[in-house]
């Protein structure tokens, strides 16, 4: 038996027109507060295995 493939057209998600000015605000917007927060929020270390004082 056989498995279909579907193929997706995903060159055009969102529509086709170009963003107005107050979208592209809004996009500005939040991609430089998500950088500010990457900034002020690093993030921690992942801790490897927990020594042990015997």
């Amino acid at each position: 038996m056989k498995t279909s493939k579907v193929v997706l057209d995903v060159d055009f998600i969102g529509g086709q027109g170009a963003l107005t000015t107050d979208e592209e605000k809004a996009l500005s917007d939040f991609f430089r507060q998500k950088k500010l927060a990457a900034k002020t929020n690093p993030k921690t270390k992942k801790l490897g295995r927990p020594k042990t004082t015997a």
